[in-house]
This record gives C-alpha cells, sequence and structure tokens, in this order.
C-alpha cells in the first residue's frame, strides 16, 4: 500500500489535508521505550504552518494524541497510533478545482486514477499536510537513535539560485544539528539565509512561489548497515523522501557534481588511525554498495516550487473540455523548502530506525 513505510518497524499514514483528522499507525517499535513528549513537539512545531510569514496563513497546532501503544508514555509492544486534528481548513476555498486541476499540482493524476472522487480539498491525501504524522514518527524514531549515538540533521541547502554552505561531509557534528533546530530559518550561514528569505518574499509579492533544495546528514552509524541491488540505504532513504510532496529529486555524497570528475577526483581515499578505518574524503556520502561505511551519511533533496500560486495559469475544464484561466485562491506557502527540512530528517529517522530497531 502507498501509505505503508518498512519492513520491520512499519508506518502508515492516514488521512487528508481536511479530513476531520490525520494520523500514523507505528507498528514494531521496541518495548519499553519512554517517549520524551516535550521533544517530540518541539519537533512537529518546526514544521507546523502558520509560525510566520514565510508560510502558509492557516495556523494548526499540530497537537499530537496518541491512543495506542504506550503507557505513561513508555511503549507497551503494542502498535503505537496517534492523531492530529485539522483545526483551521476552509474547504471553501478549493470548489472551483473539482473541475479546474491546478497546473504541477497533483489534482488531475488524481482525478484520472480515482474516476473524480479524489478529496480536492487543500489536495487531500496528497497534500504536504500528510507530513505531520511524518515527522511524529520521525520525532519518535529520532529519540530512540540517539540512544545509540545516532544524530540526524538538515538545513536549507538553497533557495532559488542562493545557496548556504554545505555540511563538512567529513566532520560534520552534533554542533552542527544544535544550531541549525534552534534556528527558525535553518541555515549555516545567516546573510546567506537572509537573501534567501528576500527571494521566498519577492515571489510571495508577486502572487508566485519559489523551490530550493535542502542537505541532510546522519553520524554516528556503524559500519555494514543495508543492503545491495534492490534495498540499500540510498534505495530506501529515496524511497521515504519522495513520499514528501514536492520532492523532485534526490543526490548522495557529490551526486550530480560527482558524474563530472573522473575517478581520481570522486574516489575517497582509506586511512586508518587507532584501528578504525574510515576516508580521507566523503564524496560517496557515507554509503557503499548500498551499505553504510561508517563515514556521515549525507544526502540533499529538491523541492519544486509550490503548484498553487496567485497568478494566472492556463488549464483545461475537465468537464467541458475547454481551456480555462485559473487563478488559484485560499491559503499557500509561498515556499515550502524551510517547513520541509524536519520532513527530510524525519524520512532518513524512520529509514534508519527500520534497519537498526526492528
Amino acid at each position: 500500500m502507498s501509505c505503508n513505510l518498512g519492513n520491520n518497524i512499519k508506518i502508515t499514514i492516514f488521512g487528508q489535508s481536511h479530513s476531520e483528522a490525520m494520523g500514523v499507525v507505528i507498528d514494531g517499535l521496541p518495548a519499553g521505550f519512554k517517549i520524551d513528549t516535550d521533544k517530540t513537539a518541539a519537533f512537529m512545531a518546526r514544521r507546523a504552518p502558520g509560525g510566520n510569514d514565510l508560510s502558509t496563513p492557516r495556523k494548526e497546532a499540530d497537537t499530537v494524541k496518541i491512543i495506542s501503544g504506550v503507557v505513561n508514555n513508555v511503549t507497551c509492544g503494542a502498535p503505537l497510533c496517534a492523531i492530529i486534528e485539522n483545526t483551521d481548513t476552509r474547504s471553501a476555498d478549493y470548489s472551483k478545482l473539482r473541475t479546474l486541476p491546478r497546473p504541477s499540482h497533483s489534482d488531475f493524476a488524481a482525478m484520472m486514477k480515482h474516476g473524480g472522487f479524489n478529496d480536492v480539498r487543500g489536495g487531500g491525501n496528497f497534500s504536504g499536510r500528510l507530513t505531520a504524522p511524518l515527522c511524529f514518527a520521525g520525532a519518535v524514531c529520532m529519540q530512540m537513535l540517539e540512544e545509540k549515538g545516532i544524530r540526524i540533521g538538515a538545513h536549507i541547502s538553497s533557495i532559488g539560485k542562493v545557496c548556504d554552505s554545505r555540511f563538512d561531509p567529513v566532520n560534520v557534528n552534533e554542533n552542527d544539528f544544535n544550531a541549525l533546530a534552534s534556528r527558525t530559518f535553518p541555515v549555516i550561514d545567516e546573510k546567506q539565509g537572509e537573501l534567501m528569505r528576500k527571494e521566498i518574499y519577492d515571489a510571495k509579492a508577486q502572487g508566485d512561489s519559489i523551490g530550493g533544495t535542502i542537505e541532510c546528514a546522519v553520524i554516528g552509524l556503524p559500519a555494514g548497515i543495508g543492503d545491495p541491488i534492490f534495498d540499500g540505504m540510498e534505495n530506501r532513504i529515496s524511497a521515504a523522501v519522495f513520499g514528501i510532496p514536492a520532492i523532485k529529486g534526490i543526490e548522495f555524497g557529490s551526486g550530480f557534481e560527482g558524474s563530472t570528475l573522473r575517478g581520481s577526483e570522486n574516489n575517497d581515499p582509506f586511512t586508518s588511525e587507532n584501528g578504525r578505518i574510515s576516508t580521507v574524503t566523503n564524496n560517496h556520502g557515507g554509503i557503499l554498495g548500498g551499505i553504510t561505511s561508517g563515514m556521515p551519511l549525507v544526502f540533499r533533496c529538491a523541492v519544486k516550487p509550490t503548484p498553487s500560486i496567485g497568478i494566472e495559469q492556463q488549464t483545461v475544464n475537465t468537464e467541458t473540455g475547454a481551456e480555462e484561466s485559473l487563478v488559484i485562491g485560499g491559503r499557500h506557502d509561498p515556499c515550502i523548502v524551510h517547513r520541509a527540512v524536519p520532513c527530510v530528517e524525519a524520512a532518513a529517522a524512520v529509514v534508519i530506525a527500520d534497519f537498526l530497531l526492528g
């Protein structure tokens, strides 16, 4: 099923953007782990809408209610089910989209797949709203991984053509992650962050939107985790990351840039210090043959501009077959990249927990 992920720790996400509630079932969590609900709430707040004028005006507290799987916040071995209510919906804003699909949105494809019965309100189950339960699952998995010394962090790598500094692929560390998590606009170089903000404000002022990229790193992973061919670490992380709406590309290590180099430039020489084998550089991004090498796992993903914009666009009336103009109203993000940062961390956390904790 398309809403399921995982082999050992399995998550199922349910709900729609404007349904009464949405949520996640997490099956396979080890019993006896105490969930820090303050930490999960802080993680959820990083993704929540309405936090500032760079985001949609829709305001949702994204308060998580755990209805099974824990006793006094300690996992008991039963599937953990958590729900998040949708409290600030304006479904009427989407009424004309029943026959006028938005360019570059899922509306048309979903209509074809589901015979016109798809939920167009807020994008239904294709909405970025469904990343809220993913973030809760990721927050729980991250806490469990931290007990094993594994940390995950991400930042905005670019907005439009404005780029942030990148993680040091060899020496990225926990302090880097802590600094980013404390910022409402998570960038390494805050001067570049101001330029990124300007790009978003400019797009918003014109009724337009803008995209960007996110870089994520995982530290503390032991070597030897993953499998070759179809079940490698890259494969599984990619599948989870592509579950985040608007993700259109992913690369690990030197990625596409590495394809322009010679082997002598892109290869990572091995070295040994105090009996530990590592690499001098990390163009492989911590993964060799689908299996972790013990170096930081580093990947970047591309986020497309929000399709719902206030500029007039061409569409087709699906009832009449006639071309029509569409100006989208309602409340939408001029850029979703900064809110997607914790979603990318959560996707990585769920996959790595599935490999290590099941």
